[in-house]
């Protein structure tokens, strides 16, 4: 499944959530569908926070990480994915519980793919460490 029907797909779930929601509160009595509408935007807003699409300068090159987030087994994961268009078509990737995380695994597995290649040499990567 290509990363835009994914993203389509995350889209279109958000939205189906949020319509439903607000079908709810259409039903409810007034004073119960305020706190269901201010329910349906809290939900909307933690939902969209879950993917992250950064551009980030690695090595003097600008790089794309992208975070989405997919249920495995009932429970909430991420995957990442670093590419640097322009430099390279290597692509890290990196799947974690954490959202935190994640982005510090696809990096890793970037680094790793890029030393592997020759794209990297650890003399770059001290001195792009010590600048």
């Amino acid at each position: 499944m290509s990363l835009y029907s994914r993203k389509t797909m995350a889209v279109r779930v958000v939205l189906s959530v949020m319509m439903a929601m607000m079908l709810m509160v259409s039903f409810l009595p007034a004073s119960d569908a305020q706190g269901w509408e201010t329910l349906a935007l809290a939900v909307a807003q933690k939902a969209i926070s879950l993917w992250r699409n950064d551009e980030v300068e690695f090595m003097g090159h600008n790089c794309n990480i992208s975070v989405s987030p997919y249920i495995k087994r009932f429970q909430l994961y991420y995957r990442g994915r670093m590419s640097c268009p322009g430099w390279t078509h290597i692509r890290g990737e990196g799947d974690t519980r954490s959202k935190s995380g994640v982005a510090g695994k696809t990096t890793q597995d970037f680094v790793n793919k890029a030393f592997a290649s020759g794209l990297i040499s650890q003399q770059d990567a001290q001195k792009w460490l010590q600048s």
